[in-house]
């Protein structure tokens, strides 16, 4: 059996047509059940339905052989996974914003609100750039207009609620997409299986 992590919502959703296309279908998963584990024993394998930012953490115990999360989250938490693919999809970016007209206090320690720590962290490490985070969980927008932060680091997608709120992107720090990872173990005992369902959504490229 073939253990596969799929984020809730709708990159989850578009992730399971490209493996039902692929051969994987597994009954009626984002119908109105509010059921998290689907299995098809005929082609052994069985999806769990988890919140996207635990996918990692599932796949990283063991619990799932394979998952997919995006670029956000394997840059922040660094799971010791492999990552397998670039699914191409669930685009968007990593960018430092703030109110429009900003300019940038070099005498003291830039200001930082986000909830992507550890990426705004090494980014600006890069930079060397002396700096004070301050994590927040939601509506980050409202730390530099509040003015409890210089800039944001955030997801950018289409940059409305930027623009709804005076912001802007001033710098960009990678691109985003979903990915596909796995267990280190099981690619190691189930490589196979694993490589069949790669090389099925490689093709729907």
């Amino acid at each position: 059996m073939l253990n596969i992590a799929l984020p809730k919502g709708r990159l989850g959703e578009k992730v399971y047509k490209k493996l039902e296309e692929s051969g994987y279908n597994c009954g009626d998963i984002y119908g109105d059940s509010r059921k998290l584990i689907f299995t098809n024993d005929e082609i052994g394998v069985s999806y769990f339905l988890v919140k996207p930012s635990d996918v990692a953490i599932y796949v990283e115990l063991g619990a799932a052989d394979i998952g997919v999360v995006g670029k956000d989250i394997l840059l922040e938490s660094s799971p010791d996974v492999y990552e397998l693919l670039d699914l191409g999809f669930g685009k968007c970016r990593m960018a430092v914003a703030a109110k429009n007209g900003y300019v940038e206090d070099l005498s003291r320690p830039l200001r930082i609100a986000t909830k992507f720590v550890n990426i705004a962290k090494n980014y600006f490490d890069t930079k060397n750039r002396e700096t004070e985070i301050i994590k927040l969980y939601g509506s980050i927008e409202l730390a530099p207009i509040l003015g409890i932060s210089d800039v944001i680091v955030d997801i950018v997608e289409t940059g409305t609620t930027l623009r709804e709120n005076d912001l802007s992107v001033i710098e960009e720090i990678v691109p985003i997409s979903a990915r596909l990872i796995a267990n280190k173990s099981s690619y190691k005992f189930k490589q196979s299986q694993i490589d069949k369902i790669v090389e099925g959504l490689r093709q729907q490229d």
